[in-house]
């Protein structure tokens, strides 16, 4: 699924217009991003969470010549699928529409 699918997805859900779903997707994803870049952790109970990891700094070797390379610290965003979410995923296409239907 794209983000052209998904806004229409959103759009055919909550009944907004094709607009409305695209800028509350956009405003969603920008909360997110912007509390992760500030070093925040964003959870969304049932889903998951959203958080900045510092990866630490490490040797490796470049591919073109063999060379050995020194790679600097950085910051990476995570995702930490929740409980309900993991279950989800595992579950038979049956079994997910019956719980859909039992929300």
């Amino acid at each position: 699924m794209n983000k052209t699918e998904l806004v229409e997805k959103i759009a055919q859900d909550t009944g907004l217009g094709r607009r409305q779903a695209d800028e509350a997707l956009r405003a969603a994803l920008n909360a997110i991003t912007d509390a992760v870049a500030a070093g925040e952790r964003v959870t969304i109970p049932g889903f998951g969470t959203f958080e900045r990891r510092t990866r630490a700094a490490r040797r490796g070797r470049n591919p073109q010549t063999g060379d050995t390379i020194r790679i600097a610290r950085s910051q990476v965003p995570a995702f930490k699928a929740g409980a309900p979410f993991k279950s989800y995923v595992g579950m038979s296409k049956k079994d997910q529409t019956a719980h859909r239907k039992s929300r």
